[in-house]
């Protein structure tokens, strides 16, 4: 029944496999895919093509070549189009008989891929190729390309079918959001001086710009690029243009015009129209404008506290994403679309700290612990007393701490709520105003009379008060003219009908209002006494003052009022009494009217009406005007005529009391934040709600009750361009730590434009010295260094060998040139290893019999496995590896490695898979053995002896108190049998049977080592529990009183004297009884456990007493330490005999042993006999390294297990469970297959065979192969001046003599490939060294290594090979052992003389008529040549042969001497390194007839003496030649291209400098940032413009302003000037200057502003604002006015000291206190978390009623929260020690053990 169930499931396996593979038929006939070929274009998208072989005899189904796009990078400007260069190539190629010139024909709607080409200046059209080059475009508006004939759709990412599209923006497969839609149209305004007008301006990188104009005006083109250049461009005719590195495309028709550019632009656009015509035209405009400033939201701000809960918060800035760059808020405002993120806050560090009691974990932000708020201080005085003004104050962030303190922290704290306003309008209520009554009739009924009203001063409110200005005050009386003609002659005075008019306007002036100061309150005048004639009045004047809070006028004493009483009593006059004739003159009046003098006078005060209202809401004032008249003539005369005494008082009224509308209220604009470029301002802007200006009650709204939209609070300011100025970077790190080196910084000339962007401007353009970009580091000496030489070749060629190499000791000095020491210097430095082994196959033998095993020809390790207890404490143990020791602590424990056919100097330790060095408590010695003082827990771990290929390993653990193991850091807790075996206490674990391997990764090996050989810890820990050892009392009983001694050599003789008790069991034994124990049945494994194991400590006991015995009875022949053989384990050793199964079925009848043999999995692994796995199927056992190539098509690895019962296979892959799928499956034989792997399959793949006994793995390793491939330079390298040269293999270095070269050859492949050196047409040298890493470096060169150098890197797949060929110069430098010379000197005559020219030049005094010859001794290589001048002239030796050039041109030679052949020499040797000069000079003195000999007297040599007292040769100046130099690995340098313009147009200051450009490839220009680390070459400037100026103004500064007010004039000085070509300034008449303009002005107006003082207003009443017990604030408003009274800015005053607007004064309202509750029952009984909370009220000492807590501000306030009940609580009582616990068992959070433990009561009864 079982082989059924079998077959029918391996059936059906084969059939799904059947299946499976017959959908991949397809793919299964072809071969791989071949490799892609070179693309068909270098650039602007071109294609690659791949190809595959058809495997199977009939037709495969498929195609057999596949594309893919390639080079997809712009074309340079100079390529072309590549569809008309395959046109041109037919120029040449006769068609019909005639040669033609061809011109591209684009988007054929039939044929896109035909090469279609039109011939130039006719209509001949002809298919010239059937199909066009692989790459071409078929369309211009698409990136659809030409494959093969057939048109491709290829997709924004350049990728064959592809459906990715650009959107609006420009962006590949974007949504549109980086650009917005700007559309409209524009009507023109005309005007008769307008000739032009502005449509609108598209910036720089708009797309799909579409303009058309509809009339007769015409379009014009205004551009600006990002470098500031300007264009200007009228288009007249249609076609395509290049305006502003843009494509434009123009269409003109009759009373039409449409501008189309696909973009992006590449300028700032300005669209403008031209008016032409007389109608009007409309333009209209569509376009895609980038968004090019966005909001990004930046991380969390640093935590408000470190610990204990605190916040952070975000913010939003704005981001360029044209430059990168973080700039300003307000270029993010101007996008509507842009809508600023609001910040986020969020909880943070919420950890309790360590002194803390935890109260914020649970309630971390409750209302006795608020956020942090914006607090204010008290607003300021009012700066206006009326007519608006403003008030200030203080807004900070603050947070009160748990004692209730108020402190002030960062502003970022409080930006998730809304910041208070600042500033405040204030007092907007108009300024007390005049208000005129209507005019009474006039006082006579006929001729000319008196007219009179009356004028008030009026208030915001209408009521009458004072503090009008007199100066404006409108006049009461004036003359009136009555038609009527009167007939009483005697009449020399007017007749006044009606004087209650005057009366009336008094008693209005002397009105007074109740306020809330006592005031004295006159009533009205009685009626006058008499009805006729002189009588008097009188009046009630009452002390009385406004409350208020009632509301109410209270009547009060008169001496509570301050100042005069007002009269109650006065004259009256009503006029004639019936009968009287009264005839005004001024003798009468004097006699009638006593009392009313003002009434007699010619000029006389009158009230002229109100002002109008000062405010339009809220309470305005009106004030009455008083103004001086002639009562004859009623006009207005000045103001001195009058009596001053006599004018009368300020009339005020309120009007228009309604509150004010919401409006919006401004504060100052800041200083710009910049001078020039661009700069920001900011104001304060909020929305007010003024109630009344007479108690400045202002109501602060949210801004939309306000009308929108709200005014700006930033503005621009400085906005246009800075001057150039050099930016510099931060100097970069040193080019080397040490040896030399240099930093090197890009200084740019820079300039901030108008819209805050930089520009980059030509460096002439900088007026201030460009500042240092290159400068050589504070050079140190590098320290002292081993430098190894390559491995040579190995000793053997087969089988076991060795390598060697020499090191040498080397410091890189200062300067960067390395210097050999002696090995000496570098003996504290670990030197490296001298020599190592290598392997190769075993060597071949003829004889088969003679044949050893293969393990016996290699390393050897003599292993001992064994399990070691140690019982007792021991100073020191000594083990061997192979074994598992179980130790004490504080042991000394050396291990060593007992190896055959290995040097033990060459063996090395690793822990836990990790290379093991030497420490202060690990020792690795020379001699193959490690050291391990005084035992920790952190030497627990696994020990491996790596002798070669060859490794073994030792595990130490330790035993801790109560016969416990102690626990690595590393290591995961195990199971102990603690106080009796279970079940599951002896069963192995299934990763850990001492068969495992495992080949993986290094995380995987580590985890080997941890959580190997532990099988043995369950035995040994019941072992010895039940032998009943403890360690308590061992160590109490065999401490050890005397300091332990550190034992440091393995061969100390002492420890031979030791009787040790640690005891030895052998591996085998152990694996036995653990495996008999798993035999058990369940219920029988624990008994079985405890009677196998004491029956194993009953054989150590006594083994053990039979050693001692055996001590004492040849204690003696012991004592002999010579007679002791070595041993490795300096133990008692026990003999424990094997299992008897008879004894334990005799004691145990009831239990049985399986019969059955158990095997744990074992994997097998099988020899690689292949070598590796290079063939398109691979088939691999696992246990070996899988390289995978480009033809590999299947990839099997099998893994073969035994065991009893049968292991199951699982794969993993990187030790994560393998995926499986179409091409990753498992075989029917547990194999693993991957169908055509690639890259993605790379990794560490692991069987695991496993069953209920254990388990075993075994991994692989698969990897993809390739041949070497080395890292070349595609650029030469010329340096002559560096002494240490570094460059990749590949290039042609040229550098100078005795240099140090070093040549990199960085090869990669798989497997790693091996570098060889060779030279051409000889051997390397005895100066070359060629080290590990493949570099070659050749020291000190000289001409012999002068070569084409080749670097060979190889593998089993192939070699490559890459070549430098290394050319050597020197300068030319003075040599006097040139043979040339010294031949010509040697046959020289008596009469010739030999001069050799040099450095400093000679003085050589010779005769006329005699002959000389100057020597030119220099050397170079390659050799210079030398050119000969005279005087600075060119030496010519055509002329009348009086000169000669010999040997060379190193002899300068004159035949004949005459007087003419005196003065300079030089001599210029010159080669491709640099130019050397020589110089000497003749005299030439004249031999006359009298005196034939004086030119042998004469001396011949006179050198000329250096004034230093150097030798004549000791300094050579050089001319370095080498323009340029070409970066080290690197694919860009710089190039000297055309000069710059002229740095000035004329006088003698004019340079030119040759610009720089950045190439790439040495043919592509690019951005200058991609050179910015090369060196760059030295640049000269050249003079330029040298010629006289054109006569200009010169103009000086202007001198300073000698008036600060009220106007002044400023002048300068201006002059016409010129500058010469050689720099001299001449003045000249201003009539040379005439075509420069027009003079400038010498003299301007300065400081016209009015001269303006400080007033003040009465001091207020005493404010709210408490500054001290009854202390309060008195202030008055202080203002700025003119010297006539108009009110003026406060800035113009700031030259004068400013009032006092403040001062103290005596307040009931302060008269406050603070007041506590009683605390509240403490949260907590105990504890830490208690605390307890009152209320804390600002009390007013006199009512006793609660006020505002600002009243009391001036006092610290008491604090409302502390803790309470730090006791702490009893440990058996269950119980809640907080009042928040119901809330804590709502919430759920009894699960945390902070809230479980405060919350007992509630947490146990919610658990139920």
């Amino acid at each position: 029944m079982f082989e059924d169930i079998f077959r029918q499931r391996l059936t059906c396996v084969l059939q799904s496999s059947r299946t499976a593979r017959s959908e991949e038929d397809g793919d299964s006939q072809w071969d791989a895919w071949g490799p892609w070929s070179e693309c068909s274009r270098t650039c602007a998208g071109g294609a690659s093509y791949s190809l595959r072989r058809c495997l199977s005899n009939r037709n495969c189904e498929g195609q057999n070549i596949r594309y893919r796009t390639c080079s997809s990078v712009d074309c340079p400007p100079e390529a072309g189009d590549f569809r008309a260069q395959q046109c041109s190539a037919h120029n040449d190629v006769k068609y019909q008989g005639q040669y033609y010139e061809w011109l591209p024909i684009y988007n054929d709607p039939d044929k896109p891929c035909a090469l279609k080409c039109l011939a130039k200046d006719t209509a001949l059209v002809v298919e010239l190729a059937p199909k066009v080059l692989d790459g071409t475009r078929c369309y211009t508006e698409t990136l659809h390309m030409c494959i093969s004939g057939n048109c491709q759709v290829v997709g924004c990412d350049h990728q064959l079918r592809s459906s990715a599209k650009e959107d609006n923006c420009g962006v590949c497969s974007g949504n549109g959001s980086t650009c917005r839609l700007v559309r409209g149209q524009h009507k023109s305004q005309r005007s008769q001086n307008k000739l032009e007008d502005t449509v609108i301006a598209v910036p720089y990188g708009s797309r799909h710009v579409r303009i058309v104009l509809k009339g007769p005006d015409h379009l014009y083109l205004e551009t600006k690029t990002l470098l500031g250049q300007k264009g200007e461009n009228s288009l007249s005719s249609s076609g395509i243009f290049s305006i502003g590195n843009s494509s434009i495309e123009f269409q003109k028709f009759p009373e039409k015009e449409i501008l189309r550019a696909k973009g992006p632009l590449g300028a700032d656009f300005t669209v403008k129209i031209q008016y032409v015509g007389n109608t009007e035209s409309i333009v209209q405009f569509f376009f895609y404008q980038p968004i090019i400033h966005q909001w990004r939201e930046t991380d969390f701000y640093p935590c408000s506290v470190t610990c204990g809960g605190g916040y952070q918060l975000t913010s939003a800035e704005c981001y360029d994403l044209r430059s990168g760059r973080v700039v300003s808020d307000q270029y993010c405002h101007y996008y509507p679309e842009n809508i600023k993120p609001k910040p986020k806050l969020q909880e943070c560090n919420m950890d309790p700290c360590p002194a803390s009691d935890g109260y914020k974990q649970i309630i971390p932000f409750d209302h006795f612990h608020p956020l942090p708020r914006w607090d204010s201080s008290p607003w300021t005085a009012c700066s206006s007393s009326c007519g608006g003004g403003s008030q200030l104050r203080t807004v900070s962030c603050v947070e009160e701490d748990i004692n209730g303190q108020v402190n002030s922290v960062e502003e970022w704290k409080c930006m998730y709520i809304q910041k208070f306003p600042v500033v405040q309008p204030c007092n907007l209520f108009d300024c007390p105003k005049w208000l005129a009554q209507e005019w009474s009739p006039c006082t006579v009924t006929c001729g000319q009379g008196l007219r009179y009203r009356v004028v008030l001063c009026t208030d915001h409110r209408g009521l009458h008060a004072g503090g009008c200005n007199a100066q404006t005050k409108p006049h009461i009386k004036e003359e009136c003219v009555v038609t009527v003609p009167c007939y009483k002659p005697k009449e020399k005075l007017p007749v006044e009908a009606k004087l209650p008019w005057f009366k009336q306007a008094q008693e209005l002036e002397e009105l007074l209002t109740v306020s809330e100061e006592p005031l004295f309150i006159p009533e009205p005048w009685s009626p006058c006494s008499k009805t006729c004639g002189s009588g008097e009045q009188t009046r009630k004047v009452k002390c009385q003052v406004l409350l208020s809070f009632s509301q109410s006028v209270e009547d009060l004493p008169d001496d509570e009022c301050e100042g005069l009483k007002p009269q109650t009593e006065q004259a009256c006059y009503t006029g004639p009494c019936s009968g009287e004739t009264v005839e005004y003159n001024l003798e009468e009046a004097d006699l009638l009217y006593t009392n009313l003098r003002d009434f007699d006078e010619l000029y006389d005060w009158h009230y002229e009406g109100f002002t109008e209202c000062s405010e339009s809401c809220a309470g305005g004032v009106q004030e009455a005007i008083v103004v001086c008249l002639n009562k004859q003539t009623s006009e207005k005369v000045d103001e001195s005529l009058c009596v001053i005494h006599r004018r009368p008082p300020q009339l005020l009224k309120v009007c228009n009391p309604g509150p004010c509308s919401p409006r919006w209220e401004f504060g100052k604009w800041s200083v710009c934040s910049s001078s020039c470029g661009v700069g920001l301002q900011t104001r304060d802007v909020f929305c007010a709600h003024l109630l009344s200006r007479e108690s400045d009650e202002t109501v602060i709204l949210g801004d939309k009750n306000c009308p929108q939209p709200k005014p700006d609070n930033v503005q621009a300011c400085n906005q246009f361009d800075c001057p150039p100025d050099w930016h510099a970077e931060e100097w970069p790190q040193c080019s080397q730590s040490c040896g030399g080196g240099v930093q090197i910084r890009q200084a740019l000339c820079k300039q901030r434009m108008a819209d805050g962007s930089f520009v980059d401007v030509a460096e002439n353009l900088c007026l201030i010295p460009k500042p240092n970009v290159h400068r050589v580091c504070e050079g140190v000496d590098c320290p002292t260094e081993w430098l190894a030489s390559d491995w040579l070749q190995c000793s053997t060629t087969c089988g076991e060998g060795s390598q060697r190499r020499d090191v040498i000791c080397r410091k890189m000095g200062r300067d960067g040139i390395p210097m050999t020491l002696n090995n000496s210097n570098c003996s504290c430095l670990p030197r490296p290893p001298l020599l190592r082994p290598c392997s190769f196959p075993p060597c071949a033998k003829l004889n088969r019999k003679e044949l050893k095993p293969p393990h016996r020809q290699g390393p050897h390790i003599l292993a001992v496995r064994k399990v070691y207890v140690q019982l007792k404490k021991e100073r020191k143990l000594q083990f061997a590896t192979g074994g598992q020791a179980y130790l004490l602590p504080k042991t000394s424990v050396v291990i060593r490695c007992p190896v055959r056919r290995f040097r033990k100097s060459m063996i090395m330790w690793e822990k836990d898979g990790k290379q093991l060095s030497s420490s202060s408590h690990v020792t690795v010695t020379q001699f193959g053995y490690i050291k391990i003082n005084h035992l920790k827990p952190v030497n627990i771990g696994t020990y491996t002896c790596v002798a070669g290929f060859v490794r073994d390993n030792f595990v130490i653990k330790i035993i801790g108190h109560n016969n416990k193991l102690i626990e690595s850091s590393s290591s995961k807790q195990g199971a102990g049998i603690g106080n009796g075996i279970s079940n599951e206490a002896l069963r192995l674990k299934d990763d850990n049977l001492p068969g495992l391997r495992v080949n993986g990764s290094k995380a995987a090996k580590n985890q080997f080592f941890i959580n190997h050989h532990d099988q043995y810890d369950a035995i040994i820990l019941r072992l010895l529990e039940i032998k009943g050892w403890s360690r308590d009392s061992l160590d109490s009983r065999e401490s050890q009183a005397s300091t332990e001694k550190d034992f440091t050599s393995v061969e100390d003789a002492s420890m031979e004297s030791i009787i040790p008790l640690t005891f030895v069991i052998d591996q085998a034994r152990l694996d036995e009884i653990s495996k008999a124990i798993q035999q058990q049945t369940d219920d029988l494994k624990d008994v079985y456990a405890t009677y196998v194991i004491s029956q194993l400590v009953a054989e150590i006991s006594k083994s053990k007493s039979d050693a001692t015995k055996s001590k004492q009875k040849h204690g003696e022949r012991h004592s002999d330490m010579s007679s002791v053989k070595p041993s490795f384990h300096k133990i008692t050793t026990t003999g424990v005999s094997k299992l008897s199964s008879l004894e334990w079925s005799d004691s145990k009848e009831a239990i049985h042993l399986s019969k059955e043999a158990i095997k744990a999995p074992r994997i097998l692994q099988k020899p690689n006999d292949k070598g590796l796995f290079l063939s398109a199927d691979v088939i691999a056992d696992v246990g070996h390294t899988i390289l995978l190539t480009d033809w590999t098509n299947k990839l099997v690895l099998k893994c073969e297990a035994g065991g009893n019962p049968k292991p199951a296979i699982s794969w993993t892959k990187n030790g994560q469970t393998l995926r499986y799928n179409h091409r990753i499956e498992i075989l029917p034989n547990q194999a693993l297959q991957i169908l055509v792997p690639n890259e993605s399959d790379v990794g560490i793949y692991t069987c695991t065979a496993r069953s209920s006994v254990g388990s075993d793995s075994l991994s692989s390793k698969v990897a993809i192969a390739g041949k070497p491939v080395i890292r070349v330079s595609k650029h030469d390298l010329v340096n002559f001046n560096s002494t240490s040269v570094r460059v990749d293999v590949g290039s042609v270095v040229k550098a100078r003599l005795r240099a140090n070269i070093t040549i990199i050859c960085q090869a990669n492949g798989i497997p790693e490939p091996s570098i060889i050196w060779t030279k051409e047409l000889g051997p390397l040298g005895g100066n070359t060294q060629v080290f590990q890493n493949g570099d070659l470096s050749i020291i000190n060169v000289t001409l012999v290594n002068q070569g084409l150098y080749s670097c060979h890197a190889s593998n089993i797949l192939g070699q490559v090979t890459a070549t430098t060929r290394l050319l050597l110069q020197d300068l030319p430098r003075v040599s006097q052992q040139s043979k040339d010379l010294v031949r010509q000197f040697a046959l020289t005559g008596s009469n010739v003389h030999a001069i050799f020219a040099n450095v400093l030049g000679n003085k050589e005094v010779l005769s006329s008529g005699s002959s000389v010859l100057i020597g030119c001794p220099v050397k170079g290589h390659p050799k210079p040549s030398i050119s000969w001048l005279h005087n600075g002239k060119r030496i010519n030796t055509g002329l009348g042969q009086k000169y000669q050039i010999l040997a060379s041109q190193q002899i300068l030679q004159i035949l004949t001497i005459t007087k003419g052949h005196g003065g300079d020499y030089s001599c210029i040797a010159q080669n491709e390194v640099g130019i050397l000069t020589l110089q000497v000079t003749l005299e030439i003195a004249v031999v006359g007839p009298e005196d034939p000999t004086i030119g042998e007297q004469l001396i011949v040599s006179h050198h000329k003496k250096h004034t230093t007292g150097r030798p004549e040769n000791s300094t050579i100046v050089f001319q370095n030649l080498s323009t340029s130099q070409s970066p080290l690995q690197s694919n860009y340098q710089w190039l000297i291209g055309e000069f710059m313009p002229c740095s000035a147009p004329c006088g003698n200051k004019g340079l030119q400098f040759p610009m720089l450009k950045c190439l790439r490839d040495n043919s592509i220009e690019v951005d200058k940032s991609h050179c910015k680390d090369k060196p760059q070459p030295d640049i000269h400037a050249v003079a330029c413009n040298i010629r006289d100026c054109l006569p200009r103004w010169i103009v000086s500064s202007w001198s300073p302003c000698p008036q600060h007010c009220g106007g002044g004039t400023q002048r300068r000085l201006v002059s016409c000037q010129k500058v010469t070509a050689a720099g001299i300034l001449l003045d000249l008449s201003p009539g040379f200057c005439a075509q420069s303009g027009k003079k400038p002005a010498d003299s301007q107006t300065c400081n016209r502003q009015s001269c303006s003082e400080w007033s003040t207003s009465n001091w207020g009443q005493c404010t709210s604002h408490c500054v001290g017990l009854r202390l309060g604030v008195q202030r008055r408003h202080v203002f700025c006015q003119s010297q006539n009274g108009t009110k003026l800015p406060s800035h113009q005053c700031s030259n004068n000291t400013r009032p006092l607007s403040r001062q103290n004064c005596t307040s009931d309202l302060c008269t406050v206190q603070w007041r506590s509750s009683p605390w509240t029952p403490c949260t907590s009984s105990c504890g830490n978390y208690g605390f307890q909370s009152r209320r804390v009220e600002c009390i007013h000492l006199q009512t006793d009623q609660q006020v505002r807590e600002q009243f009391c501000s001036w006092k610290q306030r008491p604090m409302n929260w502390q803790r309470c009940n730090i006791i702490p609580c009893e440990k058996s009582e269950c119980r809640d020690t907080t009042r928040y616990c119901e809330m804590v068992k709502r919430l759920k959070l009894c699960l945390l053990s902070q809230y479980k433990l405060r919350c007992c009561e509630s947490c146990r009864n919610s658990s139920k």
